[in-house]
C-alpha cells in the first residue's frame, strides 16, 4: 500500500439538499464508485473507493458525526484485485465540491438504483465547529447518523 492519506478521526454532518447550487457542473466534481468489503455492528465498515484516479481502502468505526477513520491509498492493481469482493454492496455517485467560506460542502448526487437522491456532507476539524455550523438555506434536514442515508446501507 502506498501510504496513509487521512487522520484517524472524521467529524462530519450530513444534510439533505433543498436546492442544488446554480451551475453545479461548473464546480470541481468526480464520479465515485465505492463498495464494501465488510460491514459489522457498531458502525464498523471496510470500504473500497475509486474517486477519479485515486483508489483507496478505508476502515471506519462508530455511529454519528464523530467516527474513527483510517484510509490508505491503493494502487489500481490492488483496487482491482479487491473490487470483485464488493459485488452486491456497491454504489455510484458524483461528488461536487462547493466552497462555503473556509469549508467545502460535498454534494453527492447518486446514480443507479438511488438515482435522484442528493445529500451533502461537511467535514470539520473539531466537534465544536460541527455543533456550531449554520447550514446555508439550500441545505435542509440534518440527517447525520440517520441510517437511511448511510452509504453502507445504500450500497446493500
Amino acid at each position: 500500500m502506498s501510504g496513509v492519506t487521512k487522520s484517524n478521526r472524521e467529524i462530519e454532518r450530513k444534510f439533505l439538499v433543498r436546492k442544488l447550487p446554480e451551475e453545479l457542473a461548473g464546480f470541481p466534481h468526480a464520479e465515485i464508485s465505492q463498495g464494501y468489503l465488510a460491514i459489522a455492528p457498531g458502525g464498523v465498515q471496510v470500504r473500497l473507493r475509486k474517486n477519479g484516479a485515486t483508489h483507496s481502502l478505508t476502515y471506519k468505526r462508530g455511529i454519528g458525526n464523530v467516527r474513527e477513520e483510517r484510509e490508505v491509498e491503493l494502487t489500481p492493481a490492488q483496487f482491482d484485485a479487491l473490487w470483485p469482493a464488493t459485488e452486491s454492496k456497491r454504489l455510484v455517485k458524483t461528488r461536487y465540491d462547493i466552497p462555503l467560506g473556509n469549508r467545502v460542502v460535498e454534494i453527492d448526487v447518486y446514480g443507479g438504483r438511488h438515482n435522484g437522491l442528493v445529500v451533502a456532507e461537511v467535514e470539520f476539524d473539531d466537534e465544536e465547529s460541527a455543533k456550531n455550523f449554520q447550514p446555508p438555506d439550500w441545505l435542509s434536514e440534518d440527517v447525520t447518523g440517520d441510517p437511511r442515508y448511510s452509504n453502507q446501507l445504500l450500497a446493500s
